[in-house]
């Protein structure tokens, strides 16, 4: 999902694994295990995309960073 955000380009949600990928303005690349539907909703959902990230799943969930 592309989002107008100054830190965030877009993400992608795979339910079935409880996956979120965050692509950010930088390039860079991030896949967030354990994030429940509900917060994936709650972050589609936020007015500011990179502050949702901040408070509810940067440091909240396991994650590993892509290669570029």
């Amino acid at each position: 999902m592309y989002v107008d955000d100054t830190a965030i380009s877009d993400f992608d949600y795979d339910e079935k694994h409880a996956k979120l990928l965050v692509r950010f303005s930088s390039g860079e690349e991030y896949i967030y295990v354990g994030v429940p539907p509900i917060v994936h909703r709650a972050f589609a959902d936020a007015p500011s995309k990179a502050s949702f990230f901040g408070q509810r799943i940067r440091d909240c969930y396991p994650y590993n960073r892509l290669p570029v």
